[in-house]
């Protein structure tokens, strides 16, 4: 078989496999293509034919290649995540019996603070919406969605009618790895659906087969990532707010407007779905401004250095 037949065949049967057992998403699948066939590169100008051919060293010479092209340290770190998981599973399948980057050390990345909105600035981007439109109401469910569950914008467009109960305030959302977990709704977001099914959905589905997703398009279709991310651009200058703000921010927002009220970490780490807590930790840092005004306004001696 010819070598790069055999690299592919193994590449195909990879992405099958994070399909199949890890319900990876069609965005991470492509991140993960595109990240072994950048080492496939690596491997044609090193003359190496064989995935199992490759040792530590190279494996750290890979490292030394993409710091040459000058990669940030966050995507020579991904690029290593990818190459780690793509020899677990040849070893898995008995290909190879060693990974040669399972030793070979992530750059360290400096963490980046999530961006996320102030109460007054989420309720200004809430107000500014034409609810007189079916795709007004689609739009102002959407945003009160996002902002009372923390879900995901893939978690949102691929929730269904039937996932969300109403009379209880929850929804039903199947997060990464297939793993479902329920999301509170708040009444304001329940209200906003409840008005979106009653006098929106029906006139954007217009007649078109019926789809048992929730959010659809102008043309009676379930909507996309991509067009969730457009339609909250459309709200920002009319909110007066900047650009740099995403669907994704809706989601730290939301935790950290939790953790600002007093709750638990055990507790967002459940409702955003994070496996491990240290993901959930890092929204303790901007709720350093709260801690402090609790203190200065707590602790007898807090402000006698301003006296």
């Amino acid at each position: 078989m010819d070598n790069s037949v055999q690299l592919s065949k193994w590449i195909t049967s990879f992405v099958h496999y994070l399909k199949v057992e890890k319900n990876a998403s069609p965005y991470t699948l492509k991140q993960y293509v595109a990240d072994i066939n950048e080492f496939v590169v690596f491997m044609e100008q090193q003359q190496i034919t064989e995935f199992a051919a490759v040792s530590y060293l190279q494996g750290r010479s890979f490292l030394a290649y993409l710091t040459k092209k000058g990669l940030s340290r966050r995507s020579m770190g991904r690029k290593l995540s990818s190459l780690r998981s793509f020899y677990r599973f040849l070893m898995r399948e008995s290909y190879t019996e060693q990974n040669p980057f399972q030793m070979v050390t992530t750059p360290k990345v400096e963490k980046k603070l999530p961006t996320f909105m102030y109460p007054h600035e989420m309720e200004a981007l809430l107000h500014v919406v034409d609810l007189e439109t079916p795709l007004g109401l689609r739009d102002k469910c959407i945003l009160e969605l996002l902002y009372a569950s923390g879900m995901r914008v893939s978690e949102l467009v691929t929730l269904s009618i039937s996932a969300v109960d109403l009379e209880n305030g929850v929804a039903l959302v199947f997060g990464k790895g297939s793993k479902e977990r329920y999301v509170p709704l708040g009444s304001y977001a329940v209200a906003a659906v409840k008005r979106y099914l009653n006098e929106g959905r029906s006139r954007l589905l217009a007649g078109r087969e019926e789809t048992e997703m929730l959010l659809l398009n102008y043309r009676g279709y379930p909507l996309s990532d991509r067009s969730v991310r457009r339609i909250v651009d459309k709200y920002l200058p009319k909110a007066a707010l900047h650009l740099g703000i995403s669907p994704h921010t809706f989601r730290h927002t939301f935790a950290t407007h939790l953790l600002n009220g007093g709750a638990d970490l055990r507790t967002v780490q459940e409702l955003l779905g994070h496996v491990n807590i240290s993901t959930t930790q890092i929204y303790t840092h901007i709720t350093k401004e709260k801690l402090r005004d609790v203190y200065d306004e707590a602790h007898p001696r807090a402000n006698f250095h301003r006296r």
